[in-house]
């Protein structure tokens, strides 16, 4: 292996129901109301073109994003969600984590190649710490495509300049580590950092 890819939100950073559970509730937001949405927007079943879709691929811009997204949503109390700064609050609390932020940086010490492959609603990256973390940074707005696009991660191959099977991939989203896995990356589902660093240890042959 001599590259590893991963995914921002939920992979790099503090797990997303953590940090969408923080939101809803500092907002007072109908949690059913948010979910049904989402289900709709991003559930297996999703119809293409949706506004998460359109929003990923650059298609929508964020304040039109997130007109569409407070429009679906209501608080507990039966009022308006408010729609400006909607994705701000909404992954306000989406910090590194820092003991993926440690495994990235021992990984590029090592002299492995490390790539971000991201879908973005919006931008709001940490550039500072991608260009520390990272030789090759891949945003699905940026690109105008999404995971799990076989053509994201055929983008993203190009750029690291490998073939797919000396790459291992993470990402939290099923559907993207199946994508990953049809171009022939080494996909796995990410729930931890110490998982995480396990695979990559037996990827390695460096494992206990």
């Amino acid at each position: 292996m001599d590259a590893v890819v991963l995914d921002w939100g939920g992979v790099l950073t503090v797990s997303v129901p953590e940090f969408i559970e923080q939101w809803l509730t500092a907002d007072n937001i109908d949690q059913d109301r948010y979910r049904a949405t989402m289900r709709g927007w991003m559930g297996r079943d999703a119809l293409p073109g949706n506004p998460v879709h359109r929003l990923e691929t650059g298609e929508l811009t964020v304040a039109e994003f997130e007109a569409l997204m407070a429009a679906e949503l209501i608080t507990l109390d039966g009022r308006e969600v408010a729609r400006e700064g909607l994705l701000r609050r909404m992954f306000g609390s989406a910090h590194p984590d820092p003991k993926m932020v440690d495994l990235v940086r021992e990984l590029r010490a090592d002299g492995l190649t490390t790539a971000l492959l991201s879908n973005s609603w919006g931008e709001g990256y940490p550039e500072d710490l991608l260009l520390e973390l990272f030789d090759t940074v891949v945003i699905s707005g940026r690109v105008g495509l999404r995971k799990p696009d076989r053509r994201i991660f055929e983008h993203t191959l190009e750029q690291v300049g490998l073939p797919a099977h000396r790459c291992a991939f993470f990402d939290d989203s099923p559907a993207n580590v199946e994508g990953a896995r049809a171009v022939g990356l080494h996909a796995h589902l990410h729930t931890d950092a110490d998982s995480t660093r396990a695979v990559i240890d037996r990827l390695r042959g460096t494992a206990a």
